[in-house]
């Protein structure tokens, strides 16, 4: 069943178109890599589905249902929710608070007890302020407040930027599971290797287009770099 279908969208930053007539469809259930280098239009992307950024054209739909005009709280309240890229947290607040400020009425198995469950390096952290964080720690909680909105709909920008391999590892341990249970996420990653292992489709972007889209345990590694740097069109 498709959750999410995006449909020519186009996005710009004044003069500065930075998605151009892109389309995809999501199923309930699937986990979709974005990938591409810096500027392919990732971010804006994702931002265009959460409601941050308006589209110049094209529609974003929900459940079938068209969502273009809708605020971006709103969409939270239909299901949508955003892990933005660095993060954003409210640095004066504590791993706690920033958890519950999340909190909503949507019906769902997330809640403060469940997230430190998943991020079990946060159970020690709990009462520290969000702004004495380590990097790591600070992504856990930015993802555990996304889930505790029990989205429909899991948005992840950059999720291995600036982080040392070995917390990336630790993330991506939890993220697993997250997506073991059945979420629906739509990621941004930088890293080929983590997108082509966690993800079960894989779209790619150049200049704000899509150059590549195709099932991750299909595609040819090499296919996949020579799209992301624009090496070559694929055939």
């Amino acid at each position: 069943m498709t959750l999410l279908a995006v449909e020519k969208l186009d996005c710009r930053y004044g003069l500065l178109q930075a998605v151009r007539g892109v389309s995809f469809e999501v199923g309930q259930g699937e986990t979709v890599a974005l990938i591409g280098a810096n500027g392919a239009g990732k971010t804006t992307l994702l931002r265009a589905i959460a409601g941050a950024h308006r589209p110049h054209g094209g529609r974003v739909l929900m459940d079938g249902a068209d969502i273009n005009s809708m605020p971006a709280h709103r969409r939270v309240s239909r299901g949508i929710a955003l892990v933005p890229e660095g993060r954003r947290l409210f640095g004066g607040l504590t791993v706690m608070e920033n958890l519950r400020v999340a909190a909503s009425r949507r019906p769902g198995r997330w809640s403060v007890d469940s997230v430190l469950e998943v991020f079990p390096m946060l159970q020690p952290r709990r009462r520290a302020l969000a702004a004495n964080l380590s990097g790591g720690e600070q992504q856990a909680v930015a993802i555990g407040r996304a889930l505790m909105s029990n989205p429909r709909l899991l948005l992840l920008d950059e999720v291995s930027l600036g982080l040392a391999p070995v917390v990336v590892d630790a993330v991506y341990r939890s993220l697993s599971g997250i997506i073991g249970e059945g979420a629906t996420v739509v990621l941004v990653e930088q890293d080929l290797t983590r997108a082509l292992e966690v993800a079960g489709r894989v779209i790619c972007l150049l200049e704000g287009r899509v150059v590549l889209e195709g099932r991750a345990a299909s595609l040819d590694r090499d296919r996949v770099v020579s799209a992301y740097f624009g090496l070559k069109r694929p055939a």
